[in-house]
Parts: structure tokens; sequence; C-alpha cells
């Protein structure tokens, strides 16, 4: 039944030979490339039904790498910046044919300028990953693979807008069809977070389908997989080497796969807002941050410990700043710049991961409005042990509880803000409860699926 489920791909020969590739780590890495590709689309439904009118950029919106562990019993996603400013290696023109030097630019051009192998060297050469498999989605395909699986539910405490992408979310959950998620993970315009936002989105709504796909044995089910597989596989370009055996063994091993072993992170950023000539506003990587990242991945390691920053209780905190018993590294912070003073999200992101909390790396503006004075920690009621490990290091800090918004506390800076105290150092936690602090995520800013994905 499943043995024609491969007939309708597009393959293209994405993966290239060379002695200069990494070396075979014994995982399957896949490149996973979201283009905003619309031909064959009527533009009546690019307008009214997905919003995404205008011309491609004939470039990679989304660029994930997607390993799956040589035990078989793990997946990690890393989701890579489109305006990352990396090298660019040495490649023909795909336009004029000609050969073109190594460069610098922004990663999401190298599909532009020399196709999909481009894009494969380019993460291989930035990351250090053997890239295994190459798999690229469009519009259609997208959205195909959400109605196959009819439709996905995300949540969100709270409302979300996007007129660009014709996002409008209530708070809570929803459950959205493909044209519905689409605007979802597409969306730029919710705050002044951009496309760091939208990646974080992104990365939420994969652990939310991965539950979906895995959830009622539909993976188990012959008839319910190739059905599946056949809308999904319609219009996505796969790398001439993932033949139908290796598709179907990929099924396989995803039907052993649940959020609660799947590592999420990004690529940490050390400024986003990197202004380079001919190329616009760039964002950088934290070298430091970024070596530690690819090399767990390298190293088949997970990025988050089981049961880091699992909630404590449902009770809300009473009292802090009380030193809390979660040592910082098991405390994962969003820093958002509430002041409007230019550069103050990076600076506190660096202070407080000195101090040993897991920052994401991504600051990014607080939404409506940047005149706060003074810094308020959000967070969500079920962690009331960790956030008094992150009120001890900000005691100046106003608390306010926000139900149903994960194990990620946000921090809004204010222009009154302060460096973080020193009881919340890394040697003091780790001398008060080293058991806890030996169980730290491995990688600062990682979450599970679990702690990204809907409650429940």
């Amino acid at each position: 039944m499943l043995n024609g489920v491969g007939s309708s791909l597009d393959r293209v020969d994405a993966i290239g030979g060379g002695p200069d590739r990494p070396a075979d780590d014994g995982a399957s890495t896949f490149l996973v490339v979201g283009t905003d590709e619309r031909e064959g689309i009527p533009e009546s439904t690019l307008k009214d039904v997905l919003h995404a009118g205008g011309e491609s950029c004939h470039c990679t919106d989304t660029m994930m790498v997607v390993q799956l562990s040589a035990d078989r019993g793990r997946a990690t996603v890393v989701s890579v910046p489109r305006d990352s400013y990396v090298d660019i290696p040495a490649h023909q023109d795909l336009a004029t044919g000609k050969q073109v030097a190594a460069s610098k630019g922004k990663i999401n051009a190298a599909y532009g300028m020399g196709g999909a192998p481009l894009a494969v060297r380019t993460v291989e050469q930035n990351t250090g990953l053997r890239i295994d498999h190459y798999v690229e989605v469009d519009f259609l395909a997208f959205v195909s693979t959400v109605d196959a699986l009819g439709g996905v539910e995300v949540c969100t405490p709270k409302p979300l807008k996007d007129d660009y992408s014709g996002l409008d979310l209530p708070a809570g959950t929803s459950r959205l069809d493909g044209a519905g998620a689409l605007r979802y993970v597409r969306a730029r315009h919710v705050d002044g977070s951009s496309d760091l936002g939208r990646m974080h989105r992104q990365q939420k709504f994969l652990a939310q389908l991965l539950h979906r796909a895995t959830a009622g044995n539909a993976l188990l089910d012959p008839a319910k997989l190739t059905g599946v597989l056949d809308t999904v596989l319609h219009s996505v370009k796969v790398d001439k080497g993932l033949g139908n055996a290796e598709l179907l063994e990929f099924a396989g091993r995803l039907k052993d796969l649940s959020a609660s072993n799947a590592d999420f992170a990004t690529v940490p950023l050390a400024q986003v807002d990197h202004q380079v000539a001919g190329w616009g506003s760039t964002v950088l990587w934290d070298e430091k941050g970024a070596a530690a990242l690819f090399e767990a991945v390298r190293a088949g390691r997970p990025l988050t410990v089981a049961g880091a920053g699992a909630p404590a209780s449902t009770a809300p905190p009473s009292a802090p700043p009380v030193a809390g018993t979660v040592p910082p590294g098991e405390v994962r912070v969003q820093v958002l710049n509430g002041a409007g003073v230019q550069g103050l999200g990076f600076r506190v992101d660096a202070e407080l991961r000195k101090a040993g909390f897991a920052t994401t790396g991504t600051p990014s503006n607080a939404p409506g409005g940047t005149s706060a004075a003074r810094t308020v920690i959000r967070y969500d009621p079920r962690w009331d042990e960790s956030v008094k490990t992150l009120a001890a290091a900000l005691p100046d800090a106003e608390l306010e509880s926000v139900p149903g918004l994960g194990s990620t506390f946000q921090v809004v800076a204010g222009s009154e803000y302060r460096s973080p105290a020193g009881g919340a150092s890394p040697s003091r936690a780790a001398s008060a409860t080293p058991a806890a602090a030996a169980s730290a995520p491995a990688v600062a800013g990682a979450e599970s699926g679990t702690e990204i994905g809907c409650p429940g």
C-alpha cells in the first residue's frame, strides 16, 4: 500500500560531496526550509485566503535544522534566523552562470544565489553540522499538511493580531486549519519581536504538529499514513537521496516521538540590527553561544534536561524575593526592552546569562509602548519556585502573574533597571542546591516540546 507514496515527490540535487563536508555523526539531520514560492497559486487565493500577496523573494523564508538522534529516541530542532549574517561559500550564480567568490551575506539569500545546494553548503559551513537530507516546503505544502491532519491546536496567553498576515487569534486555545496555521507561522508584526517572535511561534506550532501527528495512532494505520504522506509530499521538494524507504523509515521514527522528547532552540544572537552596506539590517550570532549549541547537536546531547522547569505547584508565590530552590540554569528568561533605551535588552540578557539564567539570547522590544520605568517580571503562577530565584536576582522588579504564560519568564526591563544582585549567582545556587544545579539544561535557551506546547 505504501510503495508508491513518494511517486509525486519533486526531487532536487541538494546534497553535494567533497572532502570539506562535516563528518558523519550517525544521526539523521535534515535542513527544512520554507519558501515563499507562489507559482501555481491563484492571486485571489494568495491575497484573500493566505494573505500572502506580492512577489516571491526567491529566498528561504524559514530555515530549521531538524536532527533525529542515532538512537531514534529524540528529535532536535534548531531555528536559524533568516537574516543571519554568515559566510556564503563560493558558487555558480543561478542567474548568470558565473562563478562567484566566497563572501558574506544573509543566510536566506543563499537559496536565491545558488539554489538548494548552496543553502545546504552554507548551513554546513556555518554550523559544522552534516546535512543528510533536504526538505523544501512551500505555501501549498504547508497548508495541505495541516489540513490532512485535521488542523492543529495553538494556544496563546494574550490575543494575537497581525494585519499583514491576517492573523487574528483570541487568548486561549484555538484549532487552526491550514490557511489559519500559515497566518500564525508567518506573522511578523504581532509585537516588537519581529522575526524572533515568529521563530518561537513556529517552534510552538511544530511541537503541536508533532503532537497531532502522533496522536490517535495515525502513523500506525497504513491507510491513514498513506493519505497523510501523499498529501504532504505532493508539493514538497526533497533531495535525491531521500527515497521511499527512507521516507517510510522517517515516518516510522515519528511514531515513537512525542513533544516530551523533542528539543527546540534558536541560534543565540549577539546583535539583531547589524547594518551592512548592500544588505541592510542583519543579525549576528553570539559566537560562543552558537558554538555551544551546535557542539551539543553534533554530539547528540539533549538540549534540555527532562523535568527541568516543571511546575512546582499551582499556588501563586508568596512574598518573593526569598531565594528559591531552583538554580538559575533551570530558569528560562525572555528579555523585553520596556524603556526604549537602545541596547538595554541585550545588556539585560547578557547580565542575566552571566548570572547563570537560561536566557533566550533573543531580546526584543516590549509590545504596547516602550516608556516603562520599573522593571517587571512576568511569570506563570505554576512556576512559583522558579520565580523566587529570578526575583531574588532582581529585587527591585515588580512581579506580574500571567496565568498560561508557560515556563518562560519575561523580564520587561524598565529605565530604572539594576543589574542582578549577587544572591542569584551560579556559585551560590550551586552550593545551595548541588543536586539541582547538576541537572541544569545543557544549552541555555533551549526548550522541550512539552514546555512550549499547549498545556494538557
